[in-house]
Formats: structure tokens, C-alpha cells, sequence
């Protein structure tokens, strides 16, 4: 090695870990390095990825706006005869670009060793990739991203295998794909997390380093001591919102962590609340919201031991609940200990007088009759007074069983659809399983004869034989 080359590496190498600090590393053992290379998009830039079945996201589609992409990826190593006669050995890689678009890049960064031979080409190479790259491969937004089945393409994993091993070969650059590319991605699904967690990290990290005018204290702050809310960008510096926050939730305000911005109506995340207050009031703030949530669901109702209050899933077509916590089994409708099909304590008239109290009453004491009862439970017992005097007037219970059945026609031999046992329609007596008929057939019987016998007068034919026991 020449000492002019040598100087000019050291000297190139020296500038590009004084210019790019973050993005530039360099190699140890070797001259060269690995340089991250964040390409310059516009504004309002989107990625559109249609899905497919090998990804997971079949017939699904994704498109975001972005303010970055994660980099290119430039490795290299400096031969001893750079830059007086070789060019740098290098291998791009990238996680959004195909490696078609790797292999065109690739064969420009030769094109500019070319036309600088003799010359340091890295800043060339690097500022052409930062603002040339999309209108070089004529990308435009919504730019859809392309993954090649790596089981089709060379076992290319190793990139610093391939920066010593290639040494610039020309039947490479004869091909269509260049072995020096390297698409750093498994599959679509993996390139949408990769992509909108380095947009968020580098969002975060221009953010953090900008100075912020707060409109709460006036005080201009840099961005990391500052906090915004997602929906609408404005910026308050955290101190003032910290405040704001605990003296909301002291006052069980959680639902009115707004922007302070006027006619603002975005809200804090939770996870935004969580940042700024301490342990105890953010447990307080969790515990509220919550509780908030579930009042306004008909399907909860609330442990009625007054040592629990644990809110309860409640089934739709049945009245018992079980508490998760004490395994307290109740009534949903009267709040006792569950009674199964046995009469509930609540009567129907405390029902009624409970539904009107309901809708007479104010903002505050509905939530507290929500709360005792459940919003269900009370449409629900509505709902069941209703169907109650239905069937009282068009069914009758089963002598056995008391499940409620009707008759539309066909002869006074009824079976229980509850527990197949027959029965008498006439006189509600039990008949025998293994002669039914014998009751309609024996003289003795008070429905002799009477096995077709409509009900039009049943109430006159059977005052008299209130008293009669019923036949088996």
C-alpha cells in the first residue's frame, strides 16, 4: 500500500465517523466499515402491501403514510490499492428494496467509481443513495415493496463474506441479480412491523431533539422534555401535563384528559398517562376507567357482598351469577343467594316500581340503579313480567315439572315437552305412563268421554270437581 492511499483511506474514514457518529461503523480488523444510509422521502410518502396466504395477510391490504425507511445498508472494505486504482469492495442491503432495484443500485456505485477512478468515491456513493435513490429506480408513493422467495435466490446471508469474497467481479455485474445485493427481510408481514417501528423510533428521536414552545407555561423546551397527543400534534412540555393529569384524576375526571388546546377534543393514551403520574394515581386512574367501562355494558352486574362489588359477566339467557373473585353464586335479578327456578324474591310489583324509579330518575342515581341491578337485568325482568302474563293467559303448567305448555289442537292427552310426562288438559291431572287413555275412558273418571273436548266453557264444566283427586 502506497502511503497516499493509506492517507486518503485514514483520512476518509476519519471524516465519515466525524459526519455520520450514528450511522457509521467501523470495522476492526480491516479498512472499512458498515455505513447506514437513511434515503430522503417526501412528504405524505406511503407503502402499500397487498397480503398473501405465505404471509399471513391473505386478501388483506395495508397502506401507511411514513416520514422514514429503515436504511440502506452499505458494508465495505477498502483494498490497499484504493483509491489510486481499486474501487472499494462493498454489498448493499436493504429490508423495502427488491433485489432487482439492489442490483441496479449496485451497478451505479460502480458507474461512479468509474467516473472518479483515482478519486475517494464514499461520499459520492453515500450521498447519491440518501437522495437519489427513489428517482433513480422511479419509485413513487404508494411504493409497494416486492420479497423474493429466498429459497429461489443465492444463499446470500453472511455480508461480510461477501464484501471479501467477490472482489469485484465482472461476471457478477454480468448478471441480473448482483450478488453483492441482500434483501434483509423474511416476508412481507415482517417488513410492515420493521418499517413502522423505525418510522416510530426515528419520529421520536426528531422529535426528542427539537426545541418545543409549550402553551400552557410559554416556556420553549426541547422535545424530550415535551409530550404530544397522537391525534391532533400539539405539544405541551411534560411538567404542565403531569399536573393537569393528577388533578384530573384526583377528581375521578378520566374520561376528560383532553388536549388543553381550546375545541381540542383528542385524549391521552393511557400509556401517555402512565409516563407522567405516579404508581398510585395511575392505578387509580386504571381502576376508574374501568369501572367507567363496565357501567356502560348491559352484560355486567356487580357481586352484591358489599366486601367484593367484583363486576360479573353476566349470560344472556341465564340469571345466575358467579363471582370470579369470592365465588359468591347469585340471582342477577334479586341479588340473594341463587334460588334456581324457585320464585325470586323481588316481586313483580317491585319490579315495576323499580323500572319507574329508573326512568324518573337522575344522571347520578341511574348509575347507582344500574349498578345495583344491572341495566340488563331490569330490561331482562321487563322483558319476563311481559312473557309471564302471556303464558298465563295461553298456557298452562305441566303437573310434574310446571314447565308452561300450550295446546293448539288435537285431543286433551298432553305430553311435557320438559319431562315427557302426560297429563290431563281438562282437569291438570297426571296420567298414567302405561295406559293414558284409561282416564278418559273409565266412567269413574271425571273426563270420561271428554278426550276431544275443546275448553270454550272449561271453567263452568269443572267447578264442581275442584275437590276430585287427579287419576295415574
Amino acid at each position: 500500500m502506497s502511503s497516499e492511499d493509506k492517507e486518503a483511506q485514514e483520512d476518509e474514514l476519519l471524516a465519515l465517523a466525524s459526519i455520520y457518529e450514528d450511522e457509521f461503523k467501523r470495522a476492526e480488523s480491516v479498512q472499512g466499515g458498515e455505513i447506514r444510509v437513511s434515503v430522503d422521502l417526501p412528504q405524505n410518502f406511503s407503502i402499500f402491501v397487498s397480503g398473501s396466504s405465505t404471509d399471513n395477510l391473505q386478501d388483506s391490504k395495508f397502506e401507511c403514510t411514513v416520514c422514514f425507511l429503515p436504511p440502506i445498508v452499505l458494508n465495505f472494505e477498502l483494498p490497499a490499492d484504493y483509491p489510486s486504482t481499486a474501487p472499494p469492495v462493498f454489498a448493499l442491503s436493504s429490508k423495502w428494496l427488491s433485489l432487482l432495484q439492489l442490483s441496479a443500485l449496485c451497478k451505479h456505485l460502480d458507474n461512479l467509481w468509474e467516473e472518479n477512478q483515482g478519486c475517494v468515491v464514499l461520499f459520492a456513493w453515500i450521498r447519491f443513495l440518501k437522495e437519489e435513490t427513489l428517482a433513480y429506480l422511479n419509485i413513487t408513493s404508494p411504493y409497494k415493496p416486492k420479497i423474493y422467495d429466498h429459497r429461489k435466490e443465492p444463499n446470500i446471508t453472511n455480508k461480510e463474506e461477501v464484501c471479501y469474497s467477490i472482489a469485484a467481479s465482472a461476471t457478477a455485474q454480468e448478471e441480473t441479480l448482483d450478488v453483492r445485493a441482500v434483501q434483509d427481510v423474511e416476508s412481507l408481514s415482517s417488513l410492515i412491523r420493521e418499517i413502522l417501528d423505525f418510522d416510530r423510533a426515528q419520529g421520536e428521536k426528531c422529535f426528542n431533539n427539537k426545541m418545543y414552545l409549550c402553551n400552557i407555561c410559554f416556556s420553549e423546551k426541547l422535545g424530550k422534555e415535551c409530550m404530544y397527543f397522537m391525534d391532533c400534534r400539539h405539544v405541551y412540555c411534560k411538567a404542565c401535563l403531569k399536573d393537569y393529569f393528577e388533578v384530573q384524576i384526583r377528581d375521578g375526571q378520566v374520561h376528560c384528559l383532553n388536549c388543553p388546546e381550546p375545541k381540542c377534543s383528542c385524549v391521552a393514551t393511557p400509556g401517555q398517562v402512565k409516563e407522567l403520574v405516579e404508581e398510585q394515581l395511575f392505578a387509580r386512574y386504571d381502576r376508574l376507567l374501568l369501572q367507567s367501562s363496565l357501567d356502560l355494558m348491559a352484560d355486567v352486574v356487580y357481586c352484591p357482598r358489599p366486601c367484593c362489588q367484583t363486576p360479573v359477566m353476566q349470560e344472556p339467557s341465564c340469571s345466575m351469577g358467579i363471582c370470579p373473585k369470592c365465588s359468591y353464586a347469585f340471582c342477577t335479578l334479586c341479588k340473594m343467594t341463587y334460588h334456581g327456578v324457585s320464585p325470586c324474591k323481588v316481586t313483580a310489583e317491585k319490579l315495576v316500581d323499580l323500572r319507574n324509579e329508573y326512568l324518573e330518575a337522575d344522571e347520578t342515581t341511574k348509575k347507582f340503579l344500574e349498578q345495583r341491578y344491572g341495566k340488563r337485568v331490569i330490561q331482562k325482568a321487563l322483558e319476563e313480567m311481559e312473557s309471564k302474563e302471556w303464558l298465563e293467559k295461553n298456557s298452562k303448567s305441566c303437573p310434574c315439572c310446571g314447565t308452561p305448555i300450550e295446546k293448539l289442537d288435537g285431543c286433551n292427552k298432553m305430553t311435557c315437552t320438559g319431562c315427557m310426562q302426560y297429563f290431563c288438559w281438562l282437569c291438570m291431572g297426571s296420567l298414567s305412563r302405561a295406559n293414558p287413555y284409561r282416564h278418559f275412558n273409565d266412567p269413574a273418571s271425571p273426563c270420561f268421554n271428554l278426550l276431544f273436548q275443546t275448553m270454550q266453557n272449561d271453567a263452568d264444566l269443572w267447578d264442581d270437581d275442584d275437590d276430585d283427586d287427579d287419576e295415574d
